[in-house]
């Protein structure tokens, strides 16, 4: 006899988080670029002699320096990388598209100062030439490859990403949107709560690294409040996975 599988069933009732600014990881949870980045994996994997499927197999949520160097040492440098990555968005830049929800949200956030900030395991000439090319909000702060010595799932990058936030607040409050375990996990160890997005990895992933909340994009996440004077956010999660 078979059982029947059941659903995912996106239907948690709305909740309502007060926090004081939002930390977002960019590939997969702002812009999806995945075809972007499998022709930037497969002309690498070429030149590097490595088959690229093993590539991609690994490489997605972790900056680039670190997936180099498990495949070739050489090419594992900053300029190298920059420069490679720099060209993503100029070649590739018909093959991304918005994450639905996330230009609302951005806009938002933009509109009502807001404290917010991209965490990111791109360099920052992919973070910049995306958010130009796409024409999204840009942060006053970004978090990128280059500055930090370990990247996700370490809790470097995120924590870095509270610094530049620069909050006032004794003990904030902070959410992560994120799309990869990786991301994930960087955002639990960094100690924030976490809305991870079904974009990239299955609900299992997800649920395994930690997440706080699954969604199946951005549409779920909407500002509902803006607290100029105690700098507080009213974040609402709808139709989160029960």
């Amino acid at each position: 006899m078979t059982v029947p599988v059941s659903s995912p069933s996106f239907s948690a009732p709305a909740a309502v988080l007060p926090c004081h600014g939002l930390l977002f990881d960019m590939d997969g949870t702002i812009i999806d670029s995945t075809e972007a980045v499998i022709k930037n994996w497969q002309r690498i994997g070429n030149e590097i002699g490595v088959d690229p499927d093993v590539i991609l197999a690994t490489s997605h949520g972790r900056r680039s320096i670190d997936v180099l160097q498990i495949y070739e040492p050489k090419l594992a440098n900053w300029e190298y990388i920059s420069h490679i990555e720099g060209l993503i968005p100029k070649e590739f830049g018909q093959d991304a598209v918005e994450i639905e929800g996330s230009r609302a949200l951005l806009e938002q956030l933009d509109q009502h100062s807001v404290p917010w900030c991209i965490v990111t395991s791109g360099t920052r000439p992919l973070v910049t030439g995306w958010l130009d090319i796409m024409k999204l909000a840009h942060p006053k702060n970004l978090v990128v490859a280059e500055d930090v010595l370990n990247g996700k799932p370490d809790p470097a990058c995120y924590q870095l990403g509270l610094t530049k936030l620069d909050l006032p607040h004794r003990e904030p409050s902070v959410l992560v949107l994120e799309d990869a375990p990786a991301g994930v996990r960087s955002g639990k160890a960094a100690g924030f709560k976490v809305v991870a997005l079904a974009t990239t990895h299955s609900l299992e992933q997800l649920r395994e690294a930690g997440a706080d909340w699954i969604v199946r994009d951005m549409r779920s996440v909407t500002l509902k409040g803006w607290d100029k004077t105690t700098g507080e956010a009213l974040v609402q999660i709808v139709d989160a996975l029960v």
